[in-house]
């Protein structure tokens, strides 16, 4: 499954990626906000259990709005844990991460690599190779033990510890 992965410290705040999903869509499905001189682009994760489609009165609510349906309550927007849904000429917004283009308009337009469609089951795959690395050590870079000092500090360990077991 693929989806859109932000990355706020490369954000610069431009706005070229509202600006091509608005030319897209006729209104941009994704913000770009500014807190304490960092800027979050906020896009819609689709999340498995989407709480915007359990509370949608009139089903309108799925990876996409049908604007047919949505009556321009808002409650998908109250309920959105990601604050991603928009509201314009009352009807709600959210990305449907461009399932018609193999880059989503956003990613297309983002000069600093902020925004990028990612493989989540790659990444995961990637995560545990990582972890099983640093669980068995390959991820370690190998020590000279070949340095005087290093020869010496383990020689007094080794001292050290025979010392205590023969007490």
């Amino acid at each position: 499954m693929e989806k859109i992965m932000i990355q706020p410290d490369i954000c610069d705040g431009c706005g070229d990626c509202e600006e091509a999903c608005a030319r897209l869509h006729g209104t941009s499905r994704i913000t770009v906000r500014e807190i304490d001189d960092s800027h979050y682009p906020i896009v819609c994760q689709q999340c498995e259990d989407a709480p915007c489609v359990m509370i949608c009165p009139t089903e309108a609510m799925t990876s996409e709005v049908n604007p047919e349906k949505c009556i321009g309550c808002g409650l998908c927007m109250m309920v959105c844990p990601f604050g991603a849904i928009n509201m314009h000429d009352r009807k709600a917004h959210k990305c449907n991460q461009c399932p018609d283009k193999d880059t989503p308009a956003c990613v297309t337009a983002c000069s600093k690599r902020a925004i990028a469609k990612v493989d989540t089951e790659r990444m995961k795959l990637k995560k545990q190779d990582e972890h099983i690395a640093k669980l068995t050590g390959l991820g370690k870079k190998k020590r000279k033990s070949t340095d005087f000092i290093s020869v010496l500090t383990s020689n007094a360990r080794t001292k050290k510890v025979l010392h205590k077991e023969a007490d």
